[in-house]
């Protein structure tokens, strides 16, 4: 279902009340004017004054199986038939189904979930698990990364969502992960690069003293600060190193979990075995809020008979787990995995690498599945970003005016700081996701003559 003609009453009402009355996260309120948004289906949403977007961002990298899917609608709407809620304390038939479901594709030996609202809580509350078992507080995590906004989590997080949230858990400890384009060890290839990381890792450990760690938390694919796809040995060398000076390793898959990258578990595609892996987003594409904690055999047994100190009143809603067993239908007869890496190898990964020879403002694209990252830079030689680090305001105009000829073209791309983000939900049909990179190619041109100038 489309939006036949354009509404302006109705748009002029959203709006009104929008900024009457509504407080958005992560802004400042006088400064920004949200688009009204009318409907959506599939990759593409629309707003009351008749323009229509391709969703290259899948909203906020939640949206796997698109607007509006209709195997996803009708659970939700089954369930809201059958038992709208439930506490958690009681077994549910849903709950309990989707939760055998994620462990059957979950690494081996992690046979229980424990479900959260959102990812942000999946990690608090992975942290909090690997406190208790270890009897050690401190938690090592990468300058480049996003766990959430909650006090834990966002002092996890290493970008600049951090620093006005500070100070919050003081048993955090940051770290560069490897980031082979900018590299922090000077490495001259991705086997470097691994080694040089592992080195700074264990060198981290050492200082700060094994005896005082918990945990380890990791983004697999690190997502809105890069996309950074871990070089060949580095996960495994983490999980090395974990194994060595009793770490708990957490795996945060609440972007890249459910199918991003072409897997269940991002983790499979780099052989890996973490303790804990968080999720969200994906796992019902955010229809109803959801998260959870994936865990290891071993640490659910710790809590077989000292209780786990935690618990949420809308702990695996039923509402929210209903969406997130038709995902697993839909993922398995539609062959989403299979499509997610078929799409990856033979069109986006092609055709970004095609950008990149063709705009000057590219410095390296890079990604897996349809989850990929365009590295913008006003430099080749010395990869100088097009726009500085945490830039706003009038320096961020470079990537301000590309987003507009997106947004102009019919296309809501993912940008941030220097980056251009190719995350667009697996649903995407071939023809909308080569519809989408023209316009990104055709836009690029922008970068370019911001790069010049």
């Amino acid at each position: 279902m489309t939006l036949t003609s354009p509404d302006l009453d109705t748009d002029a009402r959203v709006r009104a009340n929008d900024r009457g009355h509504v407080f958005h996260s992560w802004s400042a309120q006088a400064l920004i004017d949200p688009l009204p948004v009318a409907g959506g289906e599939g990759s593409t949403f629309w707003d009351y004054a008749g323009n229509s977007y391709l969703d290259f961002s899948s909203q906020l990298v939640n949206l796997n199986l698109g607007h509006q899917h209709p195997d996803l609608v009708a659970a939700i709407q089954r369930q809201a038939g059958e038992l709208a809620t439930i506490q958690p304390a009681m077994a549910n038939d849903v709950r309990g189904e989707l939760a055998r479901r994620i462990a059957e594709v979950a690494p081996e030996g992690m046979s229980k979930v424990f479900f959260t609202n959102g990812g942000a809580d999946a990690n608090e509350n992975a942290v909090r698990m690997a406190r208790l078992v270890t009897g050690k507080r401190k938690v090592l995590a990468m300058y480049r990364s996003y766990h959430g906004n909650t006090s834990t989590a966002i002092t996890l997080t290493g970008d600049p969502r951090r620093w006005a949230n500070e100070p919050a858990d003081a048993s955090v400890v940051h770290f560069f992960g490897p980031y082979a384009y900018r590299s922090a060890f000077h490495s001259a290839s991705e086997e470097e690069e691994t080694a040089r990381a592992l080195e700074h890792l264990e060198q981290t450990i050492i200082l700060e003293g094994a005896s005082t760690i918990g945990a380890i938390i990791l983004e697999t694919v690190v997502g809105t600060n890069g996309v950074l796809v871990p070089p060949p040995g580095y996960l495994p060398g983490v999980r090395a190193l974990c194994d060595k000076y009793g770490i708990v390793y957490i795996a945060d898959e609440v972007m890249v979990g459910f199918g991003r990258i072409g897997e269940w578990f991002a983790v499979d595609a780099f052989d890996v075995v973490p303790d804990l892996i968080t999720f969200a987003k994906g796992v019902n594409s955010g229809y109803v809020p959801l998260g959870g904690v994936v865990i290891s055999d071993a640490i659910a047994a710790h809590f077989d008979t000292v209780a786990f100190p935690g618990g949420l009143t809308y702990s695996g809603h039923p509402l929210a787990c209903a969406p997130g067993v038709a995902t697993f239908e839909v993922f398995e007869r539609d062959g989403i995995l299979e499509r997610v890496r078929d799409l990856g190898e033979r069109v986006v990964g092609p055709r970004l690498r095609e950008m990149a020879e063709k705009h000057p403002s590219v410095g390296e694209v890079r990604g897996r599945g349809l989850f990929w990252a365009i590295e913008l830079v006003r430099d080749r030689e010395t990869r100088e970003p097009l726009v500085p680090f945490n830039a706003a305001g009038p320096a961020a105009a470079p990537m301000t005016a590309f987003a507009a000829a997106c947004k102009k073209a019919g296309l809501w791309p993912f940008t941030h700081f220097n980056r251009v983000h190719v995350a667009p939900p697996l649903v995407i049909t071939e023809e909308e996701l080569v519809r989408g990179l023209d316009i990104i190619d055709e836009a690029l041109t922008v970068a370019d003559e911001a790069a010049a100038s």
